[in-house]
């Protein structure tokens, strides 16, 4: 089993974020090329899940120095839509394989009960818009640890719901 992180497939548009073009264009061929090896495999199925590494650390953590702050980065609110602005709409992945990637194959991998809609079991789902954009700029977590503020992604949550109940609406 391969797992790659939404940070991995998102490392280029973070620098380039960061450092404009003119510095992004100075990147290390070998990470041109490990983000490239990122791609063909999650096309040829050699990476089988997406993960979020969801590392949420309180602001105050966050604002230590280098040295002592905690690494981590939020992933869980905006792995979906990385994953439709990044892969779907380039056409690197179908809505289909991004999904799977993230629901089916980790449950199977795990062994849970979830992943899919059956009756007779829980209904976790989340319902979203995938052409509809929003800007990064609040969090549900504990913390705004990310370098994505700001950015303009497409895919909006609408709804999320556990074991059939609403736990978050938009």
């Amino acid at each position: 089993i391969a797992v790659a992180t939404t940070k991995a497939y998102t490392t280029q548009m973070v620098l380039l974020l960061m450092l404009g073009v003119y510095l992004a264009k100075q990147l290390n061929r070998m990470e041109q090329d490990e983000y490239e090896a990122i791609i063909r495999g999650l096309q040829d199925g050699t990476i089988d899940i997406i993960a979020t590494d969801h590392a949420p650390h309180s602001r105050e953590e966050k604002e230590k120095s280098i040295t002592e702050a905690p690494s981590g980065i939020l992933g869980l609110e905006t792995a979906l839509s990385l994953g439709i602005t990044n892969l779907v709409e380039p056409g690197f992945l179908t809505m289909n394989e991004l999904l799977y990637k993230m629901t089916v194959a980790p449950a199977d991998l795990y062994h849970l009960p979830a992943g899919r809609l059956a009756e007779g079991e829980n209904a976790d789902i989340v319902i979203f818009a995938p052409e509809e954009k929003w800007i990064v700029k609040e969090f549900e977590s504990k913390s705004g640890n990310s370098p994505f503020v700001g950015q303009e992604l497409s895919g909006v949550i609408k709804y999320t719901i556990t074991d059939g109940n609403i736990v978050y609406q938009k």
